[in-house]
């Protein structure tokens, strides 16, 4: 057996990242409504609470990957995104939209790239939740939600 054949396949046939969209599409609509459940916390708190979370996520990920310098590469970007939601909280919750959004496009780069081994279907689903929970931040924004 190669190398190649040991390794598990980090790539989705075409139903599965379709499915993975629709799921995250769907999550990201929840995850957007569970914020507004916590009603004695400013949203912005909430979301960058949840933005922080997501970007831990694949740090564990990188442990699984087991190489140092994507560990390194994952820490790093969880920092990045943390400190982002943390300016977004005091700042203007369109930081928030504008962080979803940059992750989004983290896990199309990841999609495409495969940086980090072994994700699979989670970066199409990962996106899908991320543009949704960005578009209602967005429309809660544009609503007058209090964000602060």
């Amino acid at each position: 057996m190669n190398a190649t054949a040991a390794r598990p396949s980090t790539t989705t046939d075409p139903s599965e990242t379709t499915r993975a969209l629709g799921w995250g599409f769907g999550i990201g609509v929840a995850q957007a409504a569970i914020a507004l459940s916590f009603w004695w916390v400013e949203l912005s708190t909430v979301h960058a609470l949840m933005i922080a979370l997501i970007a831990a996520v694949y740090v564990g990920f990188a442990v699984s990957d087991g190489r140092t310098h994507v560990i390194a590469v994952e820490c790093a970007v969880v920092v990045a995104f943390f400190t982002a939601a943390a300016v977004a909280v005091t700042v203007t919750p369109w930081i928030l939209v504008a962080i979803y959004l940059a992750h989004g496009a983290k896990d199309l780069w990841q999609h495409r790239h495969q940086f980090v081994h072994g994700t699979r279907w989670w970066p199409p689903f990962c996106f899908a939740v991320d543009m949704a929970v960005a578009g209602v931040v967005a429309a809660q924004i544009l609503l007058g939600f209090n964000f602060h």
